[in-house]
């Protein structure tokens, strides 16, 4: 007998978004078809209850009129959003026989499963690998939103894993530096929260702007974009001064270059104040805060990701507990993220048993010169002429985007795009596929910011004829001939079997359990027993040929390198195209109430550049570089340095003036050593605008 339309029951699931904090839900089911209310579980004591109004309000997402919920064919041009609905079958045998020409006339290489982070369920996001494993198809560098900050943690400490994110509660002082968790990982203010009322802990935030969390913060330092390094440096160079060095510790479990003291003795507070624009005062008593409270805990945000010089900088921060010793201490190190922690063997859901390491990798977040075939990214193989498109939204999210859009323009290159909503990358394809969303499939979930291993299993059914990812990669298989036992399994199979095959327990307990606490005990969480480095050290002077190809500009010791796009007199401006609060990347930018909250793509501009300019509040700007122009309205805010514009993103193109999104001004450029997008690292110049004006088509 089905359940009453209005019996309303609370199961328990997890947040799929490409956010750290991973929270444990608790979602009304409504009749055994609609959900209700979303909120974080209480009895999880890093979610502890608390979510963020983006996932609370999911209800609006769902359920969303404007979902997508059947296969279609494009009938128009490209980018004109003409399509005519087809079946599933249809779809399929057109994406099978698209790939098999692209493959016939061109090989293998030419087609290129393209996705990342639209979910973060081990099965659903990485199961294209499968696909693209067996077929030999392109592969895909990841260097889109973590390579800089890996390069920069694994430089010095090793493995990416650190002390347990729950000690923040036991700190005296905590450093939010480079991220604000406030808008992006709300949990971390849970905690935050816990220790300034029960130990009356400091908060310090370090970020070129007065981000939500910075404006509750006892101090912000609004340094310039980029310069992290050089405060850095200036801190450890007073703890040297001051006599917080701990040398026994340096002796014993880093490799402590004989240089390393004299080389910072030229890097004090002066130096610094020089390069980051903040007063020495202000350094020398954030030095000063830092290097005498024993239980300093540091939160390093992905800022550090998005900037050439990231990864030197990084290393740079991570030298901090190193020098002081911190890392002996509860509440006290380092943490940036706890994804070694879990020792996945994902082969059956990835394919990386039969991986060939001789296909080609292409760079995700150089999409714009892939598709415009570039020689330096395409290498001696052939165009990319087929792609299939999961969980990310290119057209606004990749770097560049004029370029990305002349790539997906081309008459030659077939695109398939698997999706909730008619984005923008979906209007540029030729097969558009509905997609599920979290609470309408089975997946495995691994927590960036905690150390949460969880299930979320399926509450509702999709509308209409909406197929989870997995899904879509088997049907494919079975057309093209793939062969791979992941093929032949359910979800919640490969759910199981992966459990199983890593050491964890089996999907049936872990459902009934709820999550299980994969944090490694204190000794090994701090480093106590030596660091995730071959010798067991870390390291102050980092082997950066180990890390990267680009290694040769690293510094050799924890310094400010002068690696990012410098203001110039013809582009005087340094943009950071930061996070907006109520949108995810480009998700949540459908719903009604996030979009009534953020109201509209804006530039923060400073009073002192808007007098100058003639820019006034609410009045239109044009930021501009060699690589595009944006029109934007102006707002004055004197929470940064004069020099700097913040444009919290990313709305849709088709909201800003004109119909071009912030990224047209960002740079594809990959920062060193790795590779990676450097979004917060642009130079632009910036100018008051009469009215509203359409910008010229690239």
């Amino acid at each position: 007998m089905s359940a009453p339309t209005d019996e309303r029951q609370t199961r328990n699931s997890v947040c799929p978004h490409d956010c750290p904090s991973t929270c444990a839900l608790e979602i009304e089911v409504i009749g055994g078809k609609r959900i209700g209310a979303v909120r974080g579980a209480q009895d999880n004591d890093y979610t502890a209850g608390v979510i963020c109004g983006k996932v609370s309000r999911y209800a609006e997402r769902i359920h969303h009129p404007g979902r997508l919920t059947h296969p279609m064919l494009r009938t128009g041009p490209k980018g004109s959003g003409q399509f005519a609905r087809i079946s599933w079958d249809e779809a399929l045998d057109r994406v099978a026989d698209a790939f098999k020409a692209a493959a016939d006339k061109h090989g293998s290489e030419s087609v290129w499963p393209y996705y990342y982070a639209g979910t973060m369920g081990l099965v659903q996001r990485d199961g294209i690998h499968r696909l693209r494993h067996a077929m030999r198809y392109s592969g895909q560098l990841q260097t889109i939103c973590t390579a800089v900050c890996e390069s920069g943690w694994t430089a010095g400490v090793g493995g990416i894993m650190g002390p347990d994110p729950r000690e923040m509660a036991k700190s005296d002082l905590i450093v939010v530096w480079g991220g604000n968790p406030v808008s992006t990982q709300v949990n971390v203010m849970t905690h935050v929260s816990r220790a300034r009322k029960e130990r009356g802990a400091k908060l310090v935030v370090i970020d070129p702007y007065r981000t939500g969390t910075a404006a509750v913060a006892d101090m912000h330092l609004a340094l310039r974009p980029a310069t992290d390094g050089a405060l850095a440096c200036a801190v450890m160079h007073c703890a040297f001064r001051d006599g917080y060095a701990d040398r026994d510790f340096m002796a014993r479990l880093t490799d402590f270059p004989a240089g390393l003291e004299a080389h910072l003795a030229e890097r004090g507070p002066e130096w610094a104040s020089a390069i980051t624009g903040l007063p020495v005062e202000q350094i020398e008593a954030f030095a000063k805060l830092y290097n005498s409270t024993e239980r300093a805990y540091v939160r390093v945000g992905y800022g550090f990701s998005r900037v050439r010089n990231g990864a030197a900088a990084l290393h740079a921060v991570t030298c901090l507990p190193s020098v002081t010793g911190k890392w002996k201490h509860e509440g006290a190190g380092a943490f940036w993220n706890n994804r070694a922690i879990y020792h996945w063997n994902k082969r059956l859901i990835d394919g990386s048993d039969v991986r060939d390491p001789t296909v080609r990798m292409l760079d995700m977040s150089r999409i714009g010169s892939v598709l415009t075939n570039e020689k330096t990214d395409i290498g001696d193989g052939p165009p990319v002429t087929a792609m299939l498109i999961q969980n990310t939204n290119p057209a606004v999210v990749a770097p560049d985007s004029n370029r990305v859009r002349r790539g997906f323009m081309r008459d030659d290159l077939f695109v398939c795009v698997h999706e909730q909503f008619m984005t923008e990358t979906a209007k540029l394809a030729d097969i558009v596929l509905p997609a599920t969303m979290f609470m309408e499939h089975d997946d495995i979930y691994q927590a960036g910011g905690h150390q949460y291993i969880q299930i979320g299993a399926k509450l509702i059914d999709p509308p209409g004829e909406c197929r989870e990812n997995h899904l879509v990669i088997q049907g494919l298989a079975r057309r093209l001939g793939a062969r791979h036992p992941g093929f032949e399994m359910t979800a919640m199979e490969l759910v199981d079997a992966t459990l199983k095959l890593s050491g964890w327990q089996d999907a049936e307990s872990l459902l009934q359990q709820k999550w299980i606490d994969a944090q490694p005990d204190f000794a090994a969480s701090h480093f106590l027993d030596g660091f995730p480095q071959p010798d067991r050290k870390f390291h102050f002077s980092p082997n950066w040929a180990a890390v990267g190809p680009d290694h040769a500009r690293m510094p050799k010791l924890p310094d400010h390198m002068a690696a990012h796009e410098e203001a110039s007199p013809d582009r005087p401006f340094r943009l950071v195209a930061a996070p907006a609060r109520q949108f995810l990347n480009t998700s949540f930018t459908e719903t009604p109430t996030g979009r009534k909250r953020e109201g509209r793509p804006t530039a923060l501009v400073h009073p002192a550049d808007a007098a100058r300019l003639g820019v006034t509040e609410g009045g239109l700007v044009r930021l501009g570089n060699a690589r595009g122009e944006v029109v934007v309205h102006a707002k004055l805010f004197d929470g940064m340095q004069p020099g700097v514009v913040v444009v919290e993103s990313i709305w849709p193109n088709a909201d800003f003036q004109g119909g071009i999104g912030i990224n047209a001004l960002t740079s594809e450029d990959p920062a060193p050593p790795l590779g990676g997008a450097v979004f917060h690292d642009t130079a632009v110049w910036m100018r008051a605008e009469a009215a509203a004006m359409p910008l010229a088509a690239e």
